[in-house]
C-alpha cells in the first residue's frame, strides 16, 4: 500500500441534491406535460437567478457554448475580436462558429486574465468586440477593459462561465459589459447538468435574446432571426431551482477547502496559490495553483504522482487554445507575443475541489505534495 492511501479523487465532482426532493418537481412537470419551450420553470429559474445573482435579466440556454454562439449574435459582431489564449476552447470556438476571428493578447502575470495593457496594441479597423474570461471566477480588470472598449467603440463580452455569484469592487461582475455568459455545466459551482445563461442589461436585448435561442421566432407565424434551438428544458432548470437552495451552503464548503489548502501549502517552495484580487465573495470554482522551477518536480510530474494516488487534477489550461490546429496559424497565435500565457500554461494544476471533499483528503494531497520537496 502507498503511503497516502486515498481513494479516486477528481478535480471536481457535481453537487447534486437530494434525489427525494427533486421527485415533486418530476410530478409536476410529467403532470403540466410542458418538458420544454420556456415552461413554468424555466421562468421560475430566470426570476430567481436574477434575484440571486443581482442581475437585471437573465436567458437560460440549453448549454453555455449555444450562448456564447447567441451572444455575438445579439451584439452583430463582425470581424476580428480580441481575447485571451487562455481559457477553455469554447470560448474561441463561438467566435470561430460565427466566422469571427480570434485576435489573442497576453494576460496578466498576477490574475491570468486579459491584460488591458495588451488590448490597445491588438485593435484595427477590424476590430468589433472584446472578449474576456473571468478565469477561475478572478474578475477582469473590467475598468480598464471598459475604458478602452469605450475609446475605441468596441462591445465587451464575458465569459463568466467561473464566475456564478462573485462579486466584485462594483458589484457582481455579471453585471459587466454589454454581456456576460455563465455556464451551468456539471461540474460548475450551480449546475443544471448541462446548462448556461446570458446576463444583460435591458429588455429589448432580452426579448432579442430570448427570439435567438428559439429559431428566431417571435410569435407563432414570425421568424425575425436567423436563430437556433438553444432552449434550456424543464427538467434542467427544475434541478436548477432545487440546487439554488444549496449553493451558498455549498460555497461555504468550497471556501473551507480553499482556505485549508492555502493554510497548508504556504510552507511549500515553488508552489504559488492564485490571489483572489478584486473579489469582495469568491465561488471558489477552481484551486489552481503555479509549480514553478523551485519545486523539487516539473509540473508534469507532479501531475502524474498525484495520479498514481488516484488523485486526478486538471492541467486548466493546457495546451493554450491557440496551440491547437485551426488557430495556430494565426499571426496572434504566435508564442512571442504570449509569453506569459504559455508560461503560466506550462506551471498551472488546478487540485480538486468540490463540497464534499473532505479536509482529511485535502491533508493528503497536500501531504503527497510535501513528500517531494
Amino acid at each position: 500500500m502507498p503511503k497516502h492511501s486515498v481513494t479516486s479523487i477528481y478535480v471536481t465532482r457535481p453537487e447534486l441534491p437530494p434525489l427525494d426532493e427533486f421527485i415533486p418537481y418530476l410530478e409536476k412537470m410529467w403532470d403540466s406535460r410542458i418538458l420544454t419551450n420556456c415552461g413554468p420553470f424555466h421562468q421560475q429559474l430566470e426570476a430567481a437567478l436574477c434575484q440571486y445573482l443581482a442581475v437585471p435579466y437573465i436567458s437560460l440556454f440549453a448549454n453555455a457554448t449555444i450562448a456564447l454562439l447567441a451572444a455575438f449574435k445579439a451584439l452583430h459582431i463582425e470581424g476580428e475580436v480580441i481575447t485571451t489564449p487562455y481559457s477553455f476552447v469554447a470560448t474561441s470556438h463561438a467566435l470561430l462558429w460565427n466566422g469571427l476571428t480570434p485576435v489573442f493578447t497576453d494576460v496578466d502575470p498576477v490574475t491570468l486574465n486579459l491584460d488591458p495593457d495588451k488590448i490597445e496594441a491588438a485593435i484595427t479597423e477590424k476590430t468589433s468586440a472584446i472578449l474576456a474570461v473571468h478565469c477561475y471566477g478572478h474578475p477582469c480588470d473590467v475598468e480598464k477593459i471598459q475604458k478602452i472598449a469605450d475609446k475605441y467603440k468596441l462591445k465587451v463580452i464575458y465569459d463568466a462561465a467561473h464566475a456564478f455569484g462573485v462579486v466584485g469592487d462594483h458589484g457582481s461582475v455579471l453585471n459587466e459589459g454589454d454581456l456576460s455568459v455563465l455556464s451551468f455545466h456539471a461540474t460548475k459551482v450551480f449546475n443544471t447538468f448541462e446548462g448556461g445563461a446570458i446576463i444583460s442589461a435591458d429588455p429589448a436585448m432580452k426579448n432579442l435574446i430570448d427570439d435567438l435561442k428559439n429559431f428566431g421566432f417571435e410569435d407563432e407565424v414570425s421568424v425575425i432571426s436567423t436563430g437556433i434551438n438553444g432552449k434550456m428544458s424543464e427538467m434542467n432548470a427544475a434541478l436548477g431551482l432545487l440546487q439554488l437552495k444549496y449553493v451558498d451552503q455549498a460555497i461555504v464548503k468550497r471556501g473551507q477547502i480553499d482556505a485549508r489548502y492555502r493554510e497548508k501549502l504556504s510552507s511549500i517552495k515553488g508552489v504559488r496559490c492564485l490571489d483572489r484580487n478584486g473579489q469582495q465573495r469568491s465561488n471558489y470554482s477552481y484551486f489552481p495553483v503555479l509549480i514553478d522551477a523551485h519545486f523539487p518536480l516539473s509540473r508534469d510530474a507532479l501531475y502524474l504522482k498525484l495520479k498514481s494516488f488516484n488523485i486526478h487534477p486538471r492541467r486548466y489550461f493546457y495546451p493554450l487554445i491557440s496551440e491547437f490546429e485551426m488557430y495556430s496559424k494565426l499571426a496572434s497565435a504566435d508564442k512571442a507575443g504570449l509569453p506569459i500565457a504559455h508560461h503560466a500554461s506550462e506551471m498551472v494544476l488546478c487540485l480538486p475541489i468540490y463540497p464534499d471533499l473532505s479536509l482529511s483528503d485535502v491533508d493528503n494531497i497536500v501531504d503527497i505534495i510535501a513528500d517531494v520537496t
